[in-house]
């Protein structure tokens, strides 16, 4: 039971990786369709970014009232629906409206997932975790290649990618009693649950005792300006990577995403080794 829970997991985290490289390897269609400026679409991605930021830093606060299991159900609801209105979306004043929810269900599930797996599990489960991340951004284009190359239609993968959302909404509906049941037996599990969990799972910490503020820890600093540049450039080659090979390559859109998706492949490939 506790690997099928794990299995489900992964698969969120897949889900949560889909959404992220679909806006970069669909944008020189979705450009002409809209007749947008082509800056537009870092305008769309700053949208998507800020319901990101905005529901990390709420993850404290929503976690007290709502258990991981349902965070990661409504989060996963919210991207479902928001990719298929990406689908139907008419101009770019709905896709503006359609990528806060989708930030805001990224970034619940994103900070809920990693404090449940960084509390309940050890250290190489949370590597685990984001390699699957990168299949899910690496099958994104690849899917996205597929509707634009047959049917030159960057809705039909959005809606596909919308649907394989829908399914694991469905699934994490029927599965929401076994989010407490596991979090109690991974706790009893000894072999599989480590030091800084236990501490974790102390009554004095349960009701808010000893606060530690992650600033203060030695490394973090560092750690967050490094991340800030990391996520600069696998931003930059998401959103503009298809439009370079477009634009200036004149590869076709469908090839372009195709070897967008080789950049992600290459991430999860690094997380994986």
């Amino acid at each position: 039971m506790a690997t099928f829970f794990l299995i489900i997991i992964y698969m969120a985290f897949i889900s949560l990786g889909l959404p992220d490289s679909l806006l970069g390897v669909a944008w020189p269609l979705m450009q002409s369709d809209y007749g947008a400026p082509f800056e537009a679409a870092g305008l769309v991605s700053m949208f998507i970014a800020g319901g990101t930021i905005v529901s990390s830093l709420a993850s404290g606060a929503v976690h007290k009232r709502l258990s991981t299991g349902k965070i990661t159900f409504i989060s996963c609801l919210m991207t479902a629906l928001s990719l298929l209105g990406f689908s139907f979306s008419s101009s770019l004043i709905w896709l503006l409206f359609l990528a806060i929810p989708l930030g805001l269900g990224a970034g619940s599930v994103d900070a809920s997932l990693n404090n449940y797996v960084a509390t309940h599990y050890k250290a190489h489960h949370m590597s685990w975790l984001h390699c699957f991340w990168g299949i899910g951004a690496t099958l994104g284009p690849i899917i996205m290649s597929q509707f634009i190359a047959r049917q030159n239609s960057w809705r039909n993968g959005y809606a596909a990618v919308s649907m394989i959302q829908f399914s694991l909404v469905a699934l994490l509906f029927f599965t929401l009693p076994l989010w407490n049941r596991m979090a109690k037996e991974v706790h009893k599990n000894s072999d599989d649950l480590t030091g800084e969990a236990k501490e974790l799972h102390t009554p004095q910490s349960a009701e808010g005792g000893n606060k530690i503020n992650p600033l203060r820890i030695k490394g973090v600093k560092l750690a967050l300006l490094s991340f800030f540049f990391y996520c600069g450039v696998e931003a930059t080659m998401g959103l503009w990577g298809s439009s370079f090979l477009v634009n200036v390559k004149e590869l076709p859109a469908a090839v372009a995403a195709q070897w967008v998706s080789l950049y992600y492949g290459g991430i999860t490939v690094g997380r994986l080794i």
